[in-house]
This record gives structure tokens, C-alpha cells and sequence, in this order.
């Protein structure tokens, strides 16, 4: 590294993003002109696995022709709700559906498959387990992306998690220090408050990434969250050196890489703006930083930067800390062996997360009756709940999907039907022999909960399926049948539909409490 140009040095420490399913032209010149080593991925970048393959296989010789060291490749592949692979992949339930199998085994098996998939594809960094504790029921943006509302059940089935990636080769991340879930703000969107003390959070929130230090994680990714009792100035977490070098790193012994939360969130870009965001992390302590989407906010970030460092304002020997730590974890994760692409989407590893998926259904309360000759099935789309997910996919609709499967009438709802779209609803669920209702965040979006508790009243039996945060379901009436599925998939449609049939028993446990 003794040779290395400055350039080269801030393009090892930044992570970016680019549109489409190929490299683009600005992608190629950020690489070329400002050295950028290191690629983030999403469900806009893929198309199926064998495109994958070739995809990673260009950034790689790209990045290495450019910079001399291979890239990583991270990848958003927590399951559930949060999935970037093309279908032809194996999808893994959510962390809230696994943990609510009451086995822990499934979480290892669940990052093993991932790892193996993602390894060969070409990805080498999964930005996963999350480790946050949803103790909040009205989050926007955690939810099921949890294990559950304990210290104890998040670090078990996290560390599991960690676990089946690491066996296979791929790199992971806990995140979003120190601990997203009790918030009621999407830092996507804005900017996040927690008012607790060191010691309440070292009661609660730091616990499992203390056990995921402890484990030996390689990556912890940092939240864009105020935590005011930490950090008297206005900074979130990403850009406190009292949080990140402080706390984080002498105080809990954290050895490994600091990784950034996404610079163009909200929560950065709003109030501080990406580029002075970027400054801030890096000089607080964080080793890498997420530029998913513009590239030219990474060349930007690169010019300021040079600056920073010629004048002193930012040290280098903490500069040149960061890049040895970067190398070293390259070394063990990146080089890999050939890998077949025939495990993707293998027969046994489908087999396998769709028996994990069957197992997570929860019978929270009430008792399913049978759907008669006319059922109608009822549900929004999957509607963008926080921008960590996919946009909006209307090729997968629940009420379509299961009026194809058990016959009946299938109605797709707005997310949040107002009373006059409520009362033709109840006028057009007349004459049906039951009625089944997806829910998803309905807490969040009480037009779903008044229509259900409005349905209850026909005297037509109603069931009730919460297709994300099962929160929804302790708002509903006692008479009404209420399962939690976890996730808005193909994966939780297909055991739904095996339910409703009477074909598959449920044995899940809620890993939360509502």
C-alpha cells in the first residue's frame, strides 16, 4: 500500500451503486477516474442468476483492471421483505418468520443457503443478520426484518444467521448500530430519535451486537439515528466518533469493519447533505460508505475528501488503518473458488426454505372455517412500506393469487380503503360463503383494521392474514380467525394457500409480543 495514491486509498472505503442490469458509463468512469472498490447490488441490477454470474464477473475484472484488488460485492439478501435475487434463486423466509419457527437450526440453515446462492453468483457480502430488537409495534421500518422484541431471541437466531453465512464463504454485517427497532420513523424518509442512556442501551440494544462481536462478526453497519444521551451535538450514530470509534469500537472491542447505512438516505441527505455525510463517518470513524445510487455523489465525495487530507482536517493515519482493515477482510472473503451455478434455486434448497416458511405460520387466534363453495379473498398489493424494500410488484397479488388456487372472487384493496370504498366493500362481500383478508402493515394504515372489524359484523365467517407485521392482528375482533404469514412472497402465498386448503397444520410461535 506504500505506493498508493490518495485516490486510491478513499476509492477502497467507498461502496457504490449504479442503475440498470450492466455496468453503465458513469459506473465505469467513477471506477476508472476516482477508483471506486467496491459494488452495492439491487433487485434493479438483476435479472436472474446466470446475468448475476456475469454481472459480478465484470465488476470484478473492472475493479481489479482499475484498482489493482478485487471488489466487494454487497447484497441486501436478508429475506422476506428485504430480498434483492431474482426468482430463479431460493428466497429465504424474513428473520421474524424464522425465529418464529422455535428453531434456531433454521436460521443457520437459512444463511447457509443464502451464502452458497450468493457465493455462486458472485456475491461476497451479505448485508445481514439484522440484529435490531423491534420493541417498538408501530415501527416503519424494521418489523419483521427482526427476530423478535428480545435481546435473547435477536442474538440466538442473528448469530445462527452469521453462522451458515460465514460457512459459506460470505461475508456479513449486524446492523443498524446501535439498534433500529425502537424508533417510529424510517430513517429512509427522515431523521430518527432515541433518548436512552449508555446504560439502558447496553441493557437492551447493544446486547446482540455484543454477542455478535463477541462471535466474531467481520461487518457492523451503522444507523442514521440521533441518540442524544450518547451525542450531545446533532450527529446521527454514522457520523458520532463518540458512537462509532467511542463506543462502538474501544468501548465493546470491535475490531472488525465499520460499514455506513445508505449516505443518500434521507436522514444524511436532508439535513446534512451526502458528501458532508460521507466526511463526517469517515472521520468518526467508519471504515466504508454506502453511495447506492449516484455515482457522481461518490466522485463529489472524492474531491472533498483529497482536501480533507492534504489540509490535516482528516487523519491519515486512521485513513491507512481503514484500507489495511479493508484488505484484510478482502483477503478472506473475497478471493473464491469456483463455485457451480447449478445450487441456485436448487431443488433441495427451495424444498428447504419453503419447509421453513411452513413452519413459521402462526395461528395467533380464532379457528379457521371452511371456505364453502364462494369464498372471496381481499388484500392490497405490496405497497412500498419503507424505501429498504422493493418498489411496488404487481405481478404478485394475494386475493388473484388465492381466488386461482381455492377458487371464489379475489378484489385487490387499496392500502388504506376510506369508509365510502369500505361500504362497497361490505355491500360486495354479500353472498359469499367466507371471506379472507390479507393485511399489510394494517396498524399503520387503519382503513385495512375498520374494513376487517366491518366485514366481522356480515355473520360471514372472516378470516384474517397478516402479510407482514403481525402487530395487525391483536387490533381484531376475537371471532375473526387471525394468522400471521410474515411476508408478502410466493413463499408465504403458496403455505397460506396449503392452510386454507387444511393440508398444512400451523406450529409457529410469535417471536414477539402483541
Amino acid at each position: 500500500m506504500e505506493n498508493w495514491t490518495v485516490r486510491q486509498k478513499i476509492g477502497q472505503r467507498l461502496i457504490v451503486g449504479f442503475d440498470g442490469p450492466e455496468l453503465s458509463p458513469e459506473f465505469i468512469e467513477l471506477v476508472r477516474e476516482y477508483k471506486a472498490g467496491n459494488v452495492i447490488l439491487f433487485k434493479h441490477n438483476i435479472q436472474s442468476a446466470p446475468q448475476l454470474k456475469k454481472l459480478c464477473g465484470e465488476i470484478q475484472e473492472l475493479v481489479q483492471q482499475q484498482t489493482g484488488i478485487p471488489a466487494f460485492i454487497p447484497i441486501d439478501q436478508e429475506g422476506g421483505m428485504v430480498t434483492r435475487l431474482s426468482q430463479d434463486a431460493s428466497h429465504i423466509p424474513g428473520a421474524m418468520a424464522i425465529a418464529s419457527t422455535g428453531c434456531v437450526e433454521n436460521a443457520y440453515v437459512a444463511g447457509h443457503i443464502t451464502g452458497l446462492e450468493l457465493r455462486a453468483m458472485g456475491v461476497n457480502f451479505d448485508l445481514a443478520p439484522n440484529m435490531d430488537i423491534n420493541s417498538n409495534a408501530n415501527n416503519p421500518v424494521i418489523g419483521v426484518r427482526s427476530y423478535g422484541d428480545t435481546p435473547d431471541t435477536v442474538s440466538r437466531y442473528g448469530l445462527e444467521m452469521f453462522r451458515g453465512l460465514a460457512d459459506a464463504g460470505v461475508a456479513s454485517a449486524a446492523k443498524h448500530f446501535p439498534g433500529h427497532g425502537d424508533t417510529i420513523v424510517d430513517s429512509h424518509v427522515s431523521l430518527p430519535v432515541v433518548d436512552k442512556s449508555l446504560a439502558e442501551l447496553e441493557e437492551n440494544e447493544l446486547r446482540p451486537f455484543a454477542a455478535a462481536i463477541a462471535a466474531g462478526i467481520p461487518a457492523v453497519m451503522s444507523s442514521h439515528i440521533l441518540f442524544p444521551q450518547l451525542e450531545p451535538e446533532k450527529k446521527p450514530a454514522t457520523m458520532s466518533r463518540k458512537i462509532i470509534t467511542e463506543l462502538l469500537k474501544e468501548h465493546m472491542g470491535f475490531r472488525g469493519l465499520v460499514i455506513s447505512d445508505c449516505m443518500e438516505m434521507n436522514a444524511i441527505q436532508r439535513f446534512y447533505g451526502t458528501v458532508n455525510g460521507i466526511i463526517g463517518a469517515m472521520k468518526a470513524g467508519v471504515d466504508m460508505v454506502f453511495v447506492s445510487h449516484t455515482p457522481s455523489l461518490a466522485a463529489q465525495a472524492v474531491a472533498v475528501i483529497e482536501k480533507e487530507l492534504e489540509s490535516g482536517r482528516m487523519d491519515t493515519a486512521e485513513m491507512d488503518a481503514s484500507v489495511e482493515r479493508i484488505l484484510d477482510y478482502k483477503k478472506r472473503y473475497v478471493p473464491m473458488d469456483p463455485f457451480p451455478l447449478e445450487v441456485v434455486g436448487c431443488t433441495a434448497h427451495k424444498q428447504a426454505v419453503q419447509e421453513m416458511m411452513d413452519q413459521a405460520l402462526t395461528l395467533v387466534g380464532g379457528k379457521l372455517r371452511p371456505l364453502g363453495k364462494n369464498p372471496w379473498f381481499a388484500a392490497p398489493y405490496a405497497f412500498r412500506v419503507t424505501l429498504a424494500s422493493n418498489l411496488e410488484d404487481k405481478d404478485l397479488s394475494f386475493a388473484e393469487y388465492l381466488a386461482e388456487q381455492l377458487g371464489g372472487e379475489g378484489t385487490n384493496l387499496p392500502p388504506n380503503p376510506a369508509d365510502e370504498e369500505i361500504e362497497k366493500l361490505r355491500r360486495r362481500a354479500a353472498g359469499h360463503s367466507s371471506i379472507v383478508v390479507g393485511t399489510y402493515n394494517g396498524r399503520l394504515h387503519q382503513g385495512q383494521i375498520k374494513l376487517i372489524r366491518v366485514l366481522a359484523k356480515t355473520g360471514i365467517p372472516v378470516t384474517a392474514i397478516a402479510l407482514r407485521d403481525p402487530y395487525d392482528l391483536a387490533l381484531l375482533p376475537e371471532q375473526v380467525c387471525r394468522l400471521a404469514a410474515f411476508e408478502y412472497t410466493p413463499l408465504s402465498l403458496d403455505a397460506v394457500a396449503r392452510f386454507l386448503r387444511g393440508e398444512l397444520v400451523t406450529g409457529g410461535r410469535l417471536s414477539v409480543h402483541l
